[in-house]
């Protein structure tokens, strides 16, 4: 049975595709196409190590030091990065049970909120955020090996780019395996350095005394931890679309939700631990000098540690740029999805994230950390709008066919996701705070950055408001029958899936 009133006869056999399983070859032959049920696998606990390992590195360590550098102090700034990294970790867990239950990757699902056309909104945004945050890993990779060892920069970003390709060419279920062994390599690696912290104490009693209470460094603390985490939503489902669809959506919401926070929250606060101890020194450098301190020559393993997580997270923003860039191509001439396509595509992502790390001066690294920081604020509507349409308005109910129909019933462009996306975004301009631009109301609260407190809520509001005239009886009905005989399997199931509306209970978050 193949996809071929699709629209463009997009799609590969099921017969073909249940021999294709993930496990069974060693490059993953699927891209941005369906995953079909005879090809599901693995156990919803996988996730956990993926965003565990995925939040523990030095991307990350750089993310706990922002309070510190604004004057606040250790106390502070460490409840703020967990009270950050909570709200943000709760919105992009929630995209991560959107996998299991649609079989595709998180970016392609925009297309019945914004249209065929329309998505290429969000998904340039989206290669942007990819090419240029693995640019600054890079860096930060080229930095460590530097600091450890010397030599020159940039063949260890070469070389660190070709072992994080090789990790996104063979794909999701190489990714998922050494996410694991280094997740528990990290956390020894951490359990001995919050150890050693504790131990030593050593600080400055000005750093943790609660009357040293700070606004504007906590609010920065706050919404740079929450903003960090919100960024995993642009690919949260492409490594939960394998599992099983009966995985459940209460238990795929948590175990991404415990892996992301803990190590996330984790990783930041030994970032702030290291800017509170050696305040004047780099990112690299002050957590070296931090271990080394609590635990003489511990710098170096821990660094080599934090060098790891950031290989396999530089992987997954490859593998993520290329699933979406195929998405683009995809939008602008319909594509049949190959093998030979998602590597081209990762080489693509690959040659234009290492041609701009080898670009930067140190200069240009500062303003890019600016313009990431405003992609940020551009993902926010985004997030909001592909949640309450999952959860609120659709309830789950998609026709797969219909995602990859450029004449379909989700339309070229779809007004309500744009008008949406667009009154969010502006209601959050008046506080925006960069160094590029800092709004009227920023500027009243001292600079403190709530941004993304306003586009949450606006946005959300504005979508459900606006699909007020969408008929959602027509729209279920239509999604059923296009989606006829897409995946036996799932038809022989004597009991449907439950709705993810329905399966997550509001006592159980």
């Amino acid at each position: 049975m193949r996809f071929a009133d699709s629209g463009h006869g997009w799609g590969r056999s099921l017969a073909n595709a249940e021999r294709g399983r993930v496990g069974g070859r060693l490059i993953e032959r699927r891209s941005i196409d369906y995953v079909p049920l005879a090809e599901r696998h693995g156990k919803v606990w996988h996730l956990w190590p993926v965003w565990f390992a995925g939040d523990a590195h030095l991307a990350t360590v750089a993310t706990g030091v922002v309070g510190v550098a604004l004057g606040g102090n250790l106390v502070w700034m460490a409840v703020a990065v967990v009270l950050g990294s909570a709200l943000g970790t709760f919105f992009m867990a929630f995209h991560s049970t959107q996998g299991p239950q649609l079989g595709l990757p998180q970016m392609i699902q925009s297309r019945p909120q914004f249209g065929y056309v329309g998505a290429l909104l969000v998904w340039g945004v989206a290669l942007i955020a990819y090419i240029g945050y693995n640019a600054f890993n890079q860096i930060l990779a080229a930095q460590t090996i530097h600091s450890l060892y010397g030599g020159p920069a940039a063949p260890t970003m070469i070389g660190f780019t070709a072992l994080s390709v090789f990790f996104a060419v063979v794909g999701y279920d190489l990714i998922h395996v050494a996410q694991r062994l280094i997740a528990y390599t990290l956390i020894v690696a951490l359990l001995v350095f919050t150890a050693a912290v504790s131990w030593h104490g050593g600080f400055d009693p000005a750093e943790l005394d609660w009357r040293q209470f700070v606004a504007v460094p906590f609010l920065a603390q706050v919404f740079a931890a929450a903003s960090y985490q919100v960024s995993w939503s642009i690919y949260v489902s492409d490594y939960s679309r394998y599992l099983p669809r009966d995985v459940g959506v209460t238990a795929s919401f948590w175990w991404t939700y415990l892996g992301a926070f803990i190590g996330g929250t984790w990783t930041m606060l030994v970032g702030t631990v290291a800017a509170a101890a050696f305040p004047h020194l780099e990112v690299v450098a002050a957590l070296r000098a931090a271990a080394d301190a609590v635990l003489p020559h511990f710098g170096k393993p821990l660094l080599i540690c934090s060098l790891l997580g950031l290989v396999t997270i530089t992987s997954l923003n490859f593998y993520g740029a290329s699933l979406t860039l195929m998405s683009v191509a995809d939008s602008l001439a319909s594509v049949k999805p190959s093998l030979g396509k998602r590597l081209l595509a990762l080489l693509l992502s690959a040659v234009a994230a290492t041609s701009l790390a080898l670009a930067a001066s140190h200069d240009f690294v500062t303003q890019f950390g600016e313009f990431l920081a405003i992609l940020l604020y551009l993902f926010t509507p985004w997030t909001a709008i592909n949640l309450v349409d999952f959860y609120w308005v659709r309830k789950g109910h998609y026709s797969v066919r219909e995602i990859f129909n450029p004449h379909g019933m989700y339309g070229r462009w779809n007004w309500r996701g744009l008008v949406a996306y667009f009154v969010g975004f502006a209601a959050m301009i008046p506080f925006f705070s960069t160094d590029l631009y800092k709004g009227p109301i920023a500027r009243a609260l001292g600079g403190a950055d709530v941004a993304m407190l306003v586009g949450l809520p606006v946005s959300a509001i504005v979508y459900v408001w606006s699909c007020r005239s969408l008929d959602l009886e027509k729209d279920r009905a239509d999604a059923v029958r296009a989606d006829i005989g897409l995946d036996p399997i799932m038809e022989a199931q004597s009991d449907p899936a439950p709705s993810p509306s329905a399966a997550i209970a509001p006592e159980a978050l």
